[in-house]
């Protein structure tokens, strides 16, 4: 469990479509074996500290005569951002990924101050 100091708790989230491959003939439609698609997210504010960060499938394309195989997670979380990392792997062919995501963590209020 992560405990936060603070009483001043951020929540940000977001949408994002990670690619359209389909459209252009992309590795995720027409390549096989291991895949990866990373994308930075910057947030509108930074965070005290690294947030936890949730990443979900809004929506997902896929070959429907193929196995459909898929992972995404959230990585490099710092309080300015992070990255959202989507894999596939085999004979699977993704058309189109939109990913959402939540970040929650502690942020400084306006009492919070720092000695230099």
């Amino acid at each position: 469990m992560k405990r936060f100091a603070s009483s001043d708790t951020g929540i940000e989230q977001g949408s994002r479509v990670l690619f359209s491959d389909f459209a252009d003939g992309g590795v995720m439609w027409t390549g096989q074996g291991p895949r990866e698609s990373r994308h930075q997210i910057s947030f509108d504010e930074a965070f005290a500290e690294p947030p936890t960060v949730m990443v979900s499938m809004g929506m997902w394309d896929m070959d429907q005569k193929h196995n459909s195989r898929a992972d995404i997670s959230a990585e490099a979380v710092t309080e300015t951002g992070f990255q959202i990392v989507f894999r596939t792997w085999g004979d699977t062919r993704v058309a189109r990924v939109r990913a959402d995501w939540i970040a929650v963590g502690p942020v400084k209020g306006e009492d919070h101050w720092e000695l230099y």
